[in-house]
Formats: structure tokens, C-alpha cells, sequence
């Protein structure tokens, strides 16, 4: 190419131009109006998609210290750790009041006697991950209930259902290994996690149905919302929780050994799980590792936590 002037004279080479990849102003104007009508939407779809990004960049954090089991991956939390443990009080205070009146609740001594002995060696543990925790107003409780179950809510309200310990036929080592698991969701704040994101995706997807609510088109609209809400679903909040349990099993099993208790338990633990039947979902639409996965990777942290076991009361 060569210039004369402030024009340019051009040698032209015979070339194989992809028409498809080249912008034709006449077929931009024959597309169908359904189609330039979606286009709004999928832009603040995305723009919208960008805040939410934006606030859980400016949100996030660790919760706890990474310990043997090097867990140290930062969270996002909207909510604060006060409104949360607020909310787990009553809704826990409600479910004691509400077994107490079903006549379910603390109904075997010597289990509670037993639950209650194994959680404490347990919470003596909690400072290597978060020293703040051995203040927590911990509380330590056994339902009649014929579900396999345990669960730990936000501030150390311990739940545990009597199904888990005469289903499985549960040894110590075998419940120290649901409970701490269940503690560690609770030192991790996974609650207070779970629930800012849900926050999140509400006040995002609120924003898209007041675009797609001023939309002249509302079947485009309708498509938009369901699609960011089956997107945000997939691939926001199920990884998630799949990270937590993960999380969870890795805290719980150094929290275990570090009491005590062998951790060699929560493999035979989640063996007995696997043979309580009912069909599993794949894991890819699970809020829960499979059953061998989770199996495979405990295996495979054993070996790390095993000399804290081995050195636990000398």
C-alpha cells in the first residue's frame, strides 16, 4: 500500500471472504423483531450480572484459619455475622419448643449423656480455626427422629436426630465425624454464606423483572428471567455448596483428630450412608459430593491428619 496525498491507492488481491463473518447492514435489518427485541434485555441481563460480580468481589472473606486441612478459600458475605446468628437463635428456639410439645426432644439420657460428651471434646477444638468460637453460646441437643441427620446452625446450636445414631448403629469415632463435620459448617459460616448469596441472586433477579416487566415483549422478558434463574441455580449456588460440604468434611475430619477420634470413622461413616438406599441425584445437580467421591477424598486427607489423632490427649 502505498499514499499520495491524504488518499490511499490500493492493489487488490483476489481473497476468499467468509460472508457469513461479514457485516451486512441489510440482513441486520431483516432479523426477526422477537430477536432485536431480546437484545435490551440480554444487555442488562449482563449488566446486572456485572454488579452482582462487583458486590461479591467487594465482599468477600475467610472465616476461619486453614489449619492441617488447608482450607482457606474466601467467602462472600453480605449479611452480617450478628443478624445471622440472630435469626439461627429463634429459628432454633422454635424447633426445641416445638419437639419439647411433640414430647421428642431429650428423650434418652444416655444418648444426650453421649451426644452431648463427644461435642464438647469437639468444640475444645474449635480455637485452631477460630478462636472466637469457644464464646459462642453452644447448645447441644438430641430429636427423636427417624431421619438420618445432624446439623449444626450458625453461633453452635447442635441439633442431632436418633435416627443417625440407631440407623447407622453409629460408634463415638463414627458421630464425632457427623457432628464435627456439622461444627465445621458453623465455623465457616457457611449458613451466613448461603444466605448472602440467596440475597444476592434475589436483589439481582428482582432488578431483571422490573427491566423485563417494562419490556414490551413478555414472552422475550419471561425467557430472560427463567434463564438467569436456571443459570444462577447451575452455576452459581450448587458449586457453592458443593465447595462447603467439601470444606466441611476436610475441617470436620482434622477437627475429629484433633479431639481424639479416629478419623478413619467418617470413611466407614459414609459407607454406612451409602447403604441406607434411595436413589442419589448425578453430582453435577447435587448440593452434596457422591457418596464414593467424598469417600476417595477423606481417604486421601487421612494420612495428613492421622499423627494429630495418634498425639490427641498426651
Amino acid at each position: 500500500m502505498r499514499t499520495t496525498g491524504r488518499y490511499f491507492a490500493l492493489t487488490i488481491l483476489p481473497m476468499h471472504i467468509d460472508n457469513s463473518r461479514v457485516y451486512n447492514p441489510y440482513i441486520h435489518l431483516q432479523r426477526s423483531k422477537s430477536q432485536r427485541q431480546r437484545e435490551p434485555i440480554m444487555k442488562n441481563t449482563i449488566l446486572i450480572s456485572l454488579s452482582l460480580v462487583a458486590a461479591l468481589l467487594s465482599g468477600c472473606a475467610t472465616t476461619t484459619a486453614p489449619g492441617v486441612s488447608g482450607v482457606e478459600r474466601k467467602q462472600f458475605m453480605m449479611l452480617s455475622e450478628a443478624q445471622v446468628v440472630s435469626m439461627s437463635k429463634e429459628s432454633y428456639l422454635a424447633t426445641l419448643q416445638e419437639a419439647s410439645k411433640k414430647k421428642t426432644l431429650n428423650t434418652n439420657a444416655a444418648q444426650v449423656k453421649r451426644v452431648r460428651d463427644i461435642s464438647r471434646k469437639l468444640i475444645r477444638q474449635t480455637s485452631h480455626f477460630r478462636k472466637d468460637a469457644l464464646n459462642w453460646q453452644w447448645e447441644v441437643n438430641v430429636e427423636q427422629n427417624d431421619q438420618v441427620n445432624a446439623y449444626c446452625m450458625p453461633g453452635g446450636k447442635i441439633m442431632v436426630y436418633t435416627g443417625l445414631i440407631d440407623k447407622l448403629k453409629a460408634t463415638d469415632d463414627e458421630l464425632a465425624a457427623v457432628i464435627g463435620h456439622e461444627i465445621a459448617h458453623a465455623l465457616r459460616e457457611h449458613g451466613r454464606e448461603r444466605m448472602s448469596i440467596a440475597y444476592a441472586q434475589q436483589a439481582g433477579l428482582l432488578g431483571l423483572a422490573v427491566l423485563a416487566g417494562s419490556s414490551k415483549n413478555q414472552n422475550a422478558a419471561a425467557i430472560g428471567v427463567q434463564a438467569a434463574a436456571l443459570g444462577s441455580t447451575l452455576f452459581f449456588a450448587l458449586p457453592n455448596s458443593r465447595e462447603q460440604e467439601r470444606e466441611a468434611d476436610r475441617i470436620g475430619l482434622e477437627l475429629s483428630a484433633r479431639a481424639g477420634y479416629n478419623p478413619n470413622a467418617a470413611v466407614s461413616l459414609w459407607q454406612k450412608m451409602g447403604q441406607q438406599g434411595g436413589s442419589a441425584p448425578p453430582e453435577f445437580l447435587s448440593t452434596h459430593p457422591s457418596n464414593q467421591n467424598r469417600i476417595n477424598e477423606l481417604k486421601g486427607m487421612i494420612p495428613a491428619v492421622m499423627p494429630l489423632y495418634q498425639n490427641a490427649g498426651k
